[in-house]
């Protein structure tokens, strides 16, 4: 298998602005903040400027929207299409369809993804200009009270306080406590939030895909709770082509749940996360087989149907498989041998 096949695919997603595209395909020809996230990272050590870019990209969105920023530095969003967007024309314009805009992780992931990408060297951050969006976005999820706020979450449906937002958050308010004021109280009153809501998702979903967020890519569960959310993904939403969201998730859904092409390398991104190397091994194949060999993956196989949907290439999907067999290619036959100690 051509792996940097993959990079090809995800460098025809690549817009002329620097973000990328979800996908090529009509439906999903926009660009949301936390696909371009995921899809990036791969490049996050890299000498390619891919990343900066993106990130870019990015924070001339937000200054675009500053004005939007502002306003609800000091007052909440109540109307859904007052919370900063989650999804922009390729553009990187606001589109006036009613979405499910209030998203709270999509802030958290790109704040998380501006401190990795400084602590890795990528020169995210151009100028005060820059900054100054960073310490807004803070201003706007203390604003918010993201710890107890009700939003879309990742799946952008149910308004409810959802475990994965909430750990984005925290994740990304740790990310860039270096480059700007973040006061100890903002993460501390997310971490308790944590501890009461885990290892649920939320108050109607007791188990959710979105949860391998919290191990990988943002590392903020201690291993007890990490051991204990892939393993309920792993029981519960595990299928031959991917992962289901949740339980009696209804997109896609012609009979049963549809599965979702990236759940498979993103668990194995957990166990290579956690140092159980052995069982990170058992997702290769599992991976491979959803891998077509033009990497062209899709977002989804329908579910009751066993056939991708329209969405494909999704470039999340190609950028959590790269990252996954990428990262195993580091894995000596001797980390393999006797058994992992969980």
């Amino acid at each position: 298998m051509k792996i940097n096949n993959a990079i090809e695919v995800l460098d025809r997603m690549r817009l002329p602005n620097g973000a990328y595209t979800a996908s090529i395909s009509n439906d999903y020809n926009y660009v949301w903040i936390r696909d371009v996230v995921y899809t990036v990272l791969p490049f996050l050590q890299s000498r390619s400027d891919r990343y900066e870019k993106a990130y870019h990209a990015l924070f001339d969105l937000f200054k675009r929207y500053e004005w939007k920023i502002d306003i609800h530095r000091e007052k909440k969003p109540f109307y859904l299409f007052e919370h900063i967007h989650s999804r922009y024309s390729t553009e990187l314009k606001e589109l006036s369809q009613e979405w499910g805009h209030a998203q709270n992780d999509a802030i958290g992931a790109f704040l998380w993804g501006v401190g990795e990408g400084v602590s890795n060297g990528q020169k995210v951050i151009r100028d005060d200009k820059d900054l100054a969006i960073v310490q807004k976005l803070v201003d706007y999820l203390e604003c918010l009270q993201y710890w107890q706020a009700q939003d879309n979450g990742m799946w952008e449906e149910n308004i409810e306080l959802h475990a994965s937002s909430v750990g984005a958050c925290v994740a990304g308010l740790h990310a860039v406590k270096m480059l700007v004021n973040v006061k100890p109280e903002l993460i501390r009153k997310g971490e308790e939030t944590l501890r009461f809501l885990l290892p649920r998702e939320s108050e109607t979903k007791e188990t959710d895909l979105a949860l391998l967020s919290l191990i990988y890519p943002y590392r903020i569960v201690e291993r007890k709770m990490a051991l204990k959310i892939i393993e309920m993904v792993s029981e519960r939403l595990e299928r031959t082509n991917g992962c289901i969201r949740y339980q009696n998730d209804q997109y896609y859904n012609e009979g049963s749940e549809a599965e979702w092409c990236f759940g498979l390398p993103w668990m194995g991104l957990c166990y290579f996360e956690l140092g159980l190397y052995n069982k990170a091994y058992e997702y290769i194949n599992k991976t491979e087989r959803i891998i077509p060999d033009n990497w062209e993956i899709p977002e989804l196989y329908i579910g009751g149907k066993n056939v991708p949907n329209g969405n494909t290439p999704l470039a999340w999907s190609v950028s959590l498989s790269y990252l996954f067999l990428n990262r195993m290619r580091s894995i000596s036959p001797s980390q393999l041998t006797g058994n992992d100690n969980a």
